[in-house]
């Protein structure tokens, strides 16, 4: 079945129909596009969303990825990456293969319509004119046949009339006779046009009109073809990336199963473990009786840091770790001098010197970082991280040992650059064709010169390894402990107390070179937890319920550089305020 013959007098509905079509794959590519449109949006919208939540360089985040929770979110943030990669190759195969695809065939498929409907329009003027034609030669034939039987009339009205002459019937005869010729030539036409139209008519009817009605069914369903294809690539153009996009999916929920919170746990160890040896038990002093002369050495043997330095207050518990645990300030703080032992108890022991103050400043001493003349030495005297000694033992150690391991490997590669010069050397010397010995002699010097400053150096953080391995075993809070020079301090209290002059161990003095230099902005508020000293320079001494401005919040040693409002600076220890950092 076919158009042309079972739809030969639905000419209208052909247009109509082959029209409605056109507009259906017209309509179908603006879905295709704006389906594009939403999934660019969409993955946009993920990558905007990856980008936000990824870890800026140098950041704390990117630190923390050594935490296998913290990479599994980082895997989760490169597979959302990769996933909405894969939603832009959709929208990308969508519009290349359905919308512009289709958008081309339609301006063929309009063309080759509009064509085969100019066809039938010819088709139809020709039989319209052929038609008019035959009209026109049916109206004059009817015309003058009429005007015949009037002049035939009229001549046989002229022959019985008796009055009439001879001549004027005769020529009312020849006037009939000549009517009649021509009413028979214009029958002729007549017929001849009839003939015509006839011959025309069934010629549009059963060959032109069929003919063009296929051609338009034809181009219809061809357009049905293609728009069914573009019908299947709307999803295929999907399923093809869902293998990528299961991938995906799949890192995903690899990166889930690949946390281990005991190895982040393991590893959080080995970040921060600083090997110190926990402190000792307090002694009990007896201000009944003034301090005990007769406690044992090994009472004393582990003296405390300043959070350790107390006094009596037995009811209260002390909780180490606890900022909101204050402690009395008759137990924290060293300016609180204890009673001068009675002389019916005899000398002071000699754990505590001449003046066990001066033994509480001491000890503090120990603590707080080497003296810094002013803050404008400080900006241009670096820590010295070479031997990375401001770090705890034991994060010195595997710092020492890491670089002890990268130091090797490029000594390695000098020792195999210079074995290659070498043997390319013996190489021209026995073939001087190949090349001049003398051209590889600055080389190997070089090379000679670099192994000898990398063995220099192995050499150097092989020995701070060892002394900080030293250190690290023997770290203690005691009188055995290490001076600033790293060596033994074996003087008993007493010398130390003549060392140390309690006023200089109270106060920090800052040079007149600091002042006039502009000062660097807050970053926030600290609220003094305890008393501290600030007995070393570089340090600032603050009461409890002190406000401080931060100026340098803490680098992993322990330090906290703080402002007070006469523009007074100095660091304190982290754990001795409550801090809050400017959002």
């Amino acid at each position: 079945m076919d158009w042309g013959t079972e739809l030969w007098d639905q000419y209208d509905i052909i247009d109509k129909h082959t029209q409605y079509g056109l507009d259906l794959v017209e309509k179908y590519v603006k879905f295709v596009k704006e389906r594009t449109e939403i999934e660019q949006n969409y993955a946009k919208q993920l990558r905007n969303l990856t980008k936000k939540y990824s870890p800026k360089r140098g950041s704390k985040e990117e630190q923390e990825c050594r935490f296998s929770n913290h990479q599994a979110f980082l895997d989760i943030l490169n597979e959302l990456n990769d996933y909405a990669g894969q939603r832009e190759l959709i929208a990308e195969n969508m519009m290349m293969n359905i919308c512009i695809e289709l958008t081309k065939y339609l301006q063929e498929l309009k063309q080759e319509r509009k064509m085969h409907l100019i066809e039938a329009k010819k088709a139809q003027q020709s039989l319209e004119g052929t038609y008019k034609q035959l009209d026109n030669s049916k109206k004059r034939f009817e015309r003058e046949w009429r005007e015949a039987e009037k002049a035939a009339q009229y001549a046989e009205k002229t022959d019985q009339d008796l009055n009439a002459t001879k001549a004027d019937v005769e020529k009312a005869k020849h006037q009939a006779h000549m009517r009649t010729h021509i009413a028979e030539e214009c029958r002729n036409d007549y017929a001849s046009q009839l003939q015509k139209y006839n011959k025309e008519q069934s010629n549009f009817y059963f060959t032109d009109m069929p003919l063009i009605f296929n051609k338009l069914q034809d181009t219809d369903e061809r357009r049905i073809k293609k728009l069914s294809q573009g019908y299947v690539l709307f999803a295929d153009t999907e399923r093809h990336v869902m293998p990528i996009i299961g991938k995906c999916l799949e890192g995903i929920s690899r990166a889930g199963v690949n946390i281990n919170s005991r190895n982040d746990s393991i590893v959080l160890i080995e970040q921060h473990k600083s090997g110190f040896e926990r402190p000792g038990d307090l002694e009990f002093e007896d201000y009944s009786q003034g301090i005990n002369r007769a406690s044992s050495d090994s009472s004393l043997g582990t003296p405390k840091g300043p959070l350790e330095l107390l006094s009596k207050n037995r009811n209260k518990t002390f909780r180490l770790f606890n900022k909101k645990t204050k402690l009395p300030s008759s137990m924290l703080s060293p300016f609180s001098t204890p009673p001068t032992p009675s002389p019916a108890n005899g000398p002071p022991s000699p754990k505590f010197g001449r003046d066990p103050l001066s033994y509480c400043l001491k000890e503090i001493n120990k603590t707080v970082k080497p003296r810094i003349s002013s803050f404008r030495t400080l900006k241009k005297t670096s820590v010295d991280a070479e031997g990375f000694t401001h770090l705890p033992p034991e994060q010195r150690r595997k710092r020492l040992q890491q670089k002890i391991d990268d130091i090797s490997k490029e000594l390695q590669k000098e020792v195999d650059q210079s074995e290659a010069l070498g043997k390319m050397k013996d190489v021209y010397e026995k073939n001087p064709q190949m090349g001049d010995p003398a051209s590889l002699t600055p080389q190997i010097a070089q090379t000679a010169q670099n192994m000898e400053r990398l063995r220099g150096e192995l050499n150097k953080y092989e020995c701070w390894l060892t002394e900080a391995g030293g250190r690290g075993d023997s770290i203690r809070y005691s009188t055995h402990s290490l001076n600033n020079n790293g060596a033994h301090n074996h003087n008993s209290l007493g010398a130390l107390s003549d060392e140390t002059d309690p006023s200089q161990a109270i106060y920090t003095e800052f040079d007149d070179d600091f002042e006039g230099e502009e000062l660097a902005a807050p970053i926030g508020q600290c609220t003094a937890l305890y008393n501290f000293p600030g007995s070393s320079e570089g340090t600032i001494s603050m009461q409890e319920g002190e406000v401080l401005f931060v100026v340098e919040e803490d680098k992993g040693d322990g330090w906290t550089r703080v402002r007070r409002n006469n523009s007074d600076e100095g660091y304190i220890p982290t754990s001795y305020a409550n801090i809050t950092l400017n959002k």
